[in-house]
């Protein structure tokens, strides 16, 4: 590609994993949560591929680290709905203490983002099986393709 889509690339991927990111955290009380988060966050790893080549990008995002990053995402699902086991399957266990904040009050009320308890905390481990899945899914298709897409 040339000079101004890698430069534009660069400049782009960490405003579209902050975006990413935003989704993520905040998809307990807006739209987004792991799962559009993740695809938006992925998204980057398409436009790097994009840019430059997915040689570079396989470089940097192997196979072995997905598989790492999934692995962790759905271990730490598991372990947050065994968290509240006491009480039941997937119980809000971190609703109204320190780390999260407070129970907000009933009724209407602003978004608060230290309301979520678990959720936010799901909504991340989700992200996590997403992200990887679709950038494994972007790079096994540009690496099948058999072009490398860096100027020779």
């Amino acid at each position: 590609m040339s000079k101004i889509v890698r430069t534009t690339a660069s400049f782009l991927t960490p405003a579209v994993m902050l975006y990413g990111l935003y989704l993520i955290i905040h998809g307990h009380e807006s739209s987004g949560g792991g799962f559009q988060g993740g695809a938006v966050f992925a998204s980057s790893a398409a436009l790097l591929v994009a840019a430059f080549g997915s040689k570079y990008v396989s470089s940097f995002l192997t196979e072995h680290r997905l598989v790492i990053i999934s692995c962790s995402g759905a271990l730490m699902f598991i372990g947050l709905g065994f968290a509240g086991i006491g009480t039941t399957f997937f119980f809000n266990v971190f609703a109204g203490s320190p780390l999260f904040g407070h129970i907000p009050a009933f009724g209407p009320n602003p978004p608060d983002i230290w309301t979520g308890g678990t959720v936010p905390l799901m909504n991340i481990a989700v992200a996590l099986n997403v992200v990887a899945g679709l950038s494994a899914i972007v790079l096994a298709m540009a690496l099948a393709s058999g072009e490398s897409g860096e100027d020779e």
